[in-house]
This record gives C-alpha cells, sequence and structure tokens, in this order.
C-alpha cells in the first residue's frame, strides 16, 4: 500500500468490540503490542473486520505523543507502545522520531525541535509512542 501516512502496521485483528455508533478494533502486532483502533460501526461492516483477518493500521507521524517519563500519571489515550529511539532527525522546526518496537516494528512521530531537546531525546533511550484510538485508520485488502 502506497500512502502519506508514515506509520504502517500490519496485524491481526484479536477483537472486534461493537457499540451503538463506533466500534473498537483490536490488533496484534507480530511483537505482542496490541494497536487499538475506535472506528465506525458502518466502516466494520463495509470492511468487512472481523478477528483473524489482517489489517493495516496507519498512524501520521504528528498523532504520536512521545513521553519518556509518566512521573505516576496515567493516560486516556488507548495506544502506549514501549520501544527505544532508534533515530533522532532534526529540521529546521521539528524533528521526526524514530522509535523501535519489541517486535522490530518502527514508529515514526514529528515533534518540535523544542521537545527533543525538552524530552532530551536521543538513540538508544527509552520512550512510549501514545496515540488515541481516534488516530488509527484500519485498511484491509480488497
Amino acid at each position: 500500500m502506497k500512502a502519506s501516512a508514515r506509520n504502517q502496521f500490519t496485524g491481526t485483528v484479536k477483537e472486534v468490540l461493537i457499540g451503538a455508533v463506533n466500534a473498537e478494533v483490536h490488533i496484534g502486532l507480530k511483537g505482542g503490542d496490541t494497536i487499538v483502533a475506535s472506528i465506525t460501526k458502518e466502516s466494520v461492516e463495509t470492511l468487512g473486520i472481523k478477528a483473524g483477518i489482517e489489517v493495516i493500521a496507519l498512524v501520521k507521524a504528528p498523532q504520536i505523543i512521545i513521553v519518556t517519563d509518566f512521573g505516576g500519571y496515567r493516560l486516556s489515550a488507548r495506544n502506549q507502545l514501549q520501544g527505544t529511539v532508534t533515530q533522532v532527525k532534526p529540521g529546521a522546526v521539528n524533528a521526526e522520531v524514530d522509535i523501535e518496537l519489541k517486535g522490530g516494528e518502527q514508529v515514526a512521530a514529528t515533534v518540535t525541535n523544542d521537545s527533543v531537546d525538552a524530552l532530551g531525546l536521543s538513540k538508544g533511550q527509552p520512550a512510549a509512542a501514545v496515540f488515541k484510538a481516534g488516530a488509527v485508520i484500519l485498511a484491509v485488502a480488497g
């Protein structure tokens, strides 16, 4: 698939929880992490989303928040993927930060250079890639 979203995770649907309007789709990644997507009930039906099928979860890099220290706080964002910073590429205003998850998947985040400095981001540092379930777009083979 060719798409502008930097993050494209291939996984298997583990569970679909249908609500009145929206559905929560749990996707298992090869390394054991789970991504949760919140999509409409209509999208579940149109795309034929059900347990056992392979999907691609798309997340744009600016939707990723990097957390290096939760400081005892818990977040409402459903997706909190732990990994290690593999690369920090500063630009004029923003930087791209790559985080490798335990299964080898890469997460790309776009953050300000000020955030890179404030968090002290560098290669080898533990970090979490955090994003809301509503930031995930699902794709299926057609």
